[in-house]
């Protein structure tokens, strides 16, 4: 019961109502990518996706990042995109969280390479 009232409620827990039953009704299933995301398009040409788990638009990788702003490519049809080995994986935006990239997080650490002058 609260899986239903979450769904009809909240748009952050995955997909609402409205979006399930357009999904249903209106939308064509593009592709899927590594996370589980599903990309989906209507008749008219809008785009949507529907998150595996937490919405966060910074887990939506590169190969479908241009399909889903409408930005042309040669890769838009083929979301299969070549990885290199020196490529690194997709990662989420961690901005405000713990793990968050801070350059001077320990201050003591890091020694001052000046004296402040002093009178």
């Amino acid at each position: 019961m609260l899986t239903l009232f979450k769904k009809i409620f909240t748009w952050w827990n995955r997909d609402t109502f409205g979006t399930r039953i357009k999904t249903i009704l209106s939308g064509k299933l593009v592709g899927t990518d590594h996370l589980g995301n599903k990309y989906y398009e209507s008749k008219n040409g809008k785009r949507w996706v529907i998150y595996a788990a937490e919405i966060d638009a910074s887990k939506i990788p590169v190969e479908w990042y241009s399909w889903i702003h409408f930005t042309h490519n040669k890769i838009e049809n083929n979301h299969e995109l070549k990885k290199y080995d020196w490529q690194k994986p997709h990662q989420e935006n961690l901005t405000g969280t713990e793990s968050a990239y801070y350059p001077n997080k320990n201050k003591n650490a890091i020694q001052k390479k000046y004296r402040s002058w002093k009178d």
